[in-house]
């Protein structure tokens, strides 16, 4: 996203050497991964794959910054998610859409439906030149296709809004009754406490307006009013570095996923050498599945026309998240991203 575009391992112990104990050991080293930044990440999968995966829809701003990049694939490498598909937002909707399709294709998840939500102005897309390599077509309407699965799946949908709210507020507008049989919403946006970081690392500057929240404050208002279940990860819990060596691991990894990872990053890079990718909109996705490593208070948040998220006196109208564990956190993330496990295609 825009908005981020310059923000931007443990060793596991041994074992006694009883037999029986050494046979679990080693069951334990095949599904976890070998030592290292992968050693946290697969002990969530084995805490959580005995459920139903949960049903969700991704809402992103990708092309901008990278973020939103490294979050579907994240999302891809989810057994705990299915999938139902992945609605674009902000500026030119159609071009991101394309951006999707090249990515889904790239990884072998064509079953996944993309959908073009609503378009705005915005010149700003930095990878517009690997979304212009998609070939040319129309989406279906992001708003109709997220009001019908909501239809479809009554209560059972988690909707993880990683942009500008444009979709949000146009399907509340449109249907509130349905919206609101949403299973709760999840975005990245505002900023409480903690406002984007300065250059000098500083953690301790004054709030700022969040980017997704300052681009339709009346999205957020609509989202907080809605009576759904709202789960916040604000700029207090989400800039969270991913650096070398870690950033290396990823790009030069050589996956089909991690290909475009690494495709999108040097867009995104631009004429710069290196930058750190800032992991704001990940942190939304990992808060689904490993909400441990982002508890989350309850507030009462008001938005002003500025896009400053305040926190205010009164009943709580949303959960949020303040401080995360970032080191689980990457561990998680890049665990993930370059283990070996993989997510079953979404069911029809």
């Amino acid at each position: 996203m825009a908005r981020h575009s310059e923000a931007g391992a443990a060793t596991m112990g041994g074992m006694k050497t009883a037999r029986f104990f050494g046979a679990l050991a080693a069951l334990v080293l095949l599904a976890t991964g070998s030592a290292g930044i992968h050693s946290q990440a697969a002990p969530a999968v084995a805490r959580t794959t005995n459920a139903a995966p949960q049903l969700v829809i991704l809402d992103t701003d990708i092309g901008d910054d990278i973020d939103d990049a490294f979050a579907l694939a994240l999302v891809l490498r989810s057994p705990e998610m299915r999938l139902l598909g992945v609605e674009t937002a902000f500026g030119d909707t159609e071009l991101r859409a394309r951006l999707v399709d090249r990515y889904l294709k790239a990884v072998g998840r064509q079953d996944i439906p993309v959908l073009a939500g609503v378009g705005t102005k915005s010149g700003h897309f930095t990878q517009a030149a690997y979304a212009k390599q998609a070939p040319l077509q129309r989406h279906k309407s992001a708003v109709d296709f997220l009001l019908g699965q909501i239809r479809a799946h009554p209560g059972k949908i988690t909707l993880i809004a990683i942009g500008p709210l444009f979709n949000v507020q146009a399907a509340i507008a449109r249907d509130p009754e349905t919206f609101k049989k949403l299973k709760r919403v999840v975005i990245m946006g505002g900023s409480v406490y903690r406002g984007y970081d300065g250059k000098d690392g500083n953690k301790q500057s004054a709030p700022s307006p969040e980017w997704n929240i300052l681009c339709d404050p009346a999205g957020a208002t609509a989202l907080l009013g809605s009576g759904v279940p709202v789960f916040v990860m604000p700029l207090d819990s989400t800039q969270i570095h991913l650096e070398n060596p870690a950033l290396g691991a990823v790009l030069a990894h050589g996956s089909p996923l991690t290909d475009q990872l690494t495709l999108l990053y040097h867009q995104w890079t631009g004429a710069n050498d290196w930058r750190r990718p800032t992991l704001f909109d990940p942190v939304a996705v990992t808060y689904a599945i490993r909400p441990d490593l982002c508890p989350a208070t309850p507030m009462r948040l008001e938005v002003d026309d500025k896009g400053y998220t305040k926190p205010v006196e009164g009943g709580p109208n949303a959960q949020v998240c303040l401080h995360s564990d970032e080191k689980g956190f990457l561990e998680f993330l890049v665990g993930r991203i370059t283990g070996e496990t993989v997510h079953s295609r979404a069911e029809k």
